[in-house]
């Protein structure tokens, strides 16, 4: 055998080596069961309120941090985006700190302005997105309160009126 050739089968056989704990792994994931629809409503259902029970729900199955309930027809809505639009603070400062993804809907909420300004900047027709239920950005700054005034005063200045739109 040539030492190009060994050199190069040599060198495959190490990446397929190392890619192998990889592969392993996607395929372990694909073996989890999905989590149970009815368990992912519960916790999008508690997190609009009851901070103790979301906790526990989180404590016993960790991947409902940022899972979606469909409540069809485009309508999706996570622990987070309940808790937001619904202005419960409390909640959403808990599932920022398990790790939830963030996004402009509680942005404005929180009243984080360094945030939404170039967020809404860099894509302008988000100005028109539609949160959970079709909640828009002025009312997830209204339920922010004191806090979001600013937020809710740069809405009003680049014209969003609503506080909700239709889904469909």
């Amino acid at each position: 055998m040539h030492r190009k050739t060994f050199m190069k089968q040599a060198g495959l056989a190490l990446v397929g080596i190392s890619a192998y704990p990889i592969f392993t792994k996607a395929q372990n994931i694909q073996e989890e069961p999905q989590l149970d629809k009815k368990i992912v409503e519960e916790f999008v259902r508690l997190s609009h309120s009851q901070l103790d029970k979301v906790k526990e729900m989180l404590a016993e199955h960790p991947t409902l941090l940022n899972a979606a309930h469909d409540w069809r027809r485009g309508d999706f809505e996570t622990g987070l985006g309940a808790a937001s639009h619904v202005g419960n603070k409390a909640v959403v400062k808990y599932l920022l700190e398990q790790g939830a993804q963030a996004n402009i809907f509680t942005a404005a909420l929180l009243g984080k302005m360094e945030i939404v300004k170039p967020m809404l900047a860099a894509f302008p027709s988000t100005l028109r997105a539609k949160g959970p239920h079709g909640f828009t950005l002025l009312h997830h700054a209204n339920k922010g309160g004191d806090e979001a005034l600013e937020v809710k005063e740069y809405l009003d200045y680049l014209g969003l009126k609503k506080t909700k739109f239709e889904l469909y």
